[in-house]
């Protein structure tokens, strides 16, 4: 039963978005159940795994195309105001690729981007361990292509690729510490220090 519930979840993290809620649970019959749905209120022993990968979804997608997405991931470099980046995000939308999109802005965006092996022209693509800088379409293509990606547009029409986000993206802020407060002094029994004494102090 283990086994099963293992390749359960390894059949829908394959299949399903980059973040899936799984449930395993018992019928009123005693049937056992697994599913990416909440169960019915009449379920028992209801358990419920979250399931993350940091691949893109291939749910709906066609078998090659789904294929493709696991092994040769496709990600985009990009900054604001170039025509290239658009003519970049035109060539893959345009061929139906999946793609994850990085905007490059910063000093650590800029230290992101050489860390996966770019420059500082921009476009910047990555398919699987393949580089490509500079929008060129030919050059594109066939990376595409010999990635296994279709030539073909196959996405359904309601796919959407995650929205951008910045190649290093910031850290939330940690709540700062809670500020020590100061405990009133009390007026001191002791006659006041004479002199140089310090304070609190008697000679």
């Amino acid at each position: 039963m283990k086994n099963r519930w293992s390749l359960l979840l390894l059949s829908l993290v394959v299949s399903a978005s980059a973040h899936a809620q799984l449930y395993k649970w018992v019928g009123p019959d005693g049937k056992i159940t697994y599913s990416d749905t909440p169960p019915p209120s009449s379920a028992k022993k209801v358990e419920e795994k979250s399931v993350t990968t940091n691949s893109a979804s291939t749910a709906g997608l066609s078998f090659e195309l789904a294929e493709a997405v696991r092994n040769n991931p496709v990600t985009l470099y990009t900054t604001s105001n170039c025509e290239a980046c658009d003519s970049g995000r035109t060539i893959l939308t345009g061929r139906g690729i999946p793609f994850t999109e990085k905007t490059v802005t910063s000093n650590e965006d800029i230290a992101r981007l050489k860390q996966a092996g770019g420059t500082q022209q921009l476009p910047f693509l990555t398919i699987g361990s393949k580089k490509q800088t500079g929008a060129d379409p030919d050059a594109w293509n066939a990376a595409l292509t010999a990635a296994g990606y279709p030539a073909t547009n196959q996405l359904p029409r309601t796919y959407r690729n995650p929205p951008p986000q910045a190649a290093a993206p910031k850290k939330a802020a940690e709540p700062k510490p809670a500020e020590a407060t100061e405990t009133p002094s009390t007026p001191s029994d002791r006659p006041p220090a004479a002199g140089n004494a310090p304070p609190g102090f008697r000679f």
